[in-house]
């Protein structure tokens, strides 16, 4: 049977998510992937150096077609930041719930140490410039040195934010996600009023929501 040709990044992607979810392992070699697919080696170097590349790319594609999804509402393009924010999370965990059993793959084993793992490179950058286009408001201390470390601070604490919610995903046993949800809804309000300077009333009741995860978790 001759070699596919024409074979696109998007290909590739689907073979490989394919793979490691009916073998439940990485392929061994890119050749022995390469085989199984039927196309040439070579191909698959044109698009990616790594099997590890190749799943970086994966949670960026969850993340720009999350971001397709908003930027075709109309709706979407009138909210403001926190409500930008919300939908975001809600349609990028949708994608992810889709994807469940791939990204629980890919995952499980790093759940503990999601900060700092290759796989999540290129989704941290691109989901740190959408943070940056969203235009927050924080506090300006007409400090300009101060200013900058305060909006790097919270570009930073967002991606933290956004690993927390994704660990928490993991490790939800709720019908539909539903305490995801919740987790998103008071975590996001939570963080705004901090910014806003408002009571603390999110804060608490976000606050005994996680307590009360963690006493039933134990």
């Amino acid at each position: 049977m001759p070699k596919k040709k024409n074979i696109t990044k998007e290909d590739l992607i689907s073979f490989y998510m394919d793979y490691v979810l009916e073998f439940n392992e990485q392929p061994k070699t890119v050749y022995a992937f390469a085989k199984q697919n039927n196309f040439e080696e070579q191909k698959f170097y044109e698009f990616f150096g790594t099997f590890q590349a190749l799943e970086a790319v994966v949670f960026k594609t969850f993340f720009d077609n999350t971001l397709a999804v908003l930027n075709s509402s109309t709706d979407y393009q009138s909210f403001d930041s926190r409500n930008k924010l919300l939908s975001f999370y809600f349609t990028f965990f949708e994608n992810l719930t889709a994807n469940r059993s791939y990204v629980m793959f890919a995952l499980q084993n790093h759940k503990n140490v999601l900060k700092n793992l290759q796989s999540l490179k290129q989704l941290r950058q691109e989901f740190i410039n959408f943070i940056d286009s969203l235009e927050i408001e924080v506090l300006e201390t007409n400090q300009e040195q101060l200013d900058k470390i305060q909006k790097q601070g919270l570009k930073e604490g967002a991606w933290v934010q956004l690993l927390l919610t994704l660990k928490f995903w993991m490790e939800d046993e709720s019908p539909g996600f539903e305490k995801t949800d919740v987790f998103i809804e008071k975590s996001v309000n939570a963080s705004f009023d901090v910014l806003d300077i408002t009571p603390l009333k999110s804060l608490i009741d976000f606050g005994k929501f996680l307590f009360k995860e963690k006493v039933q978790m134990q």
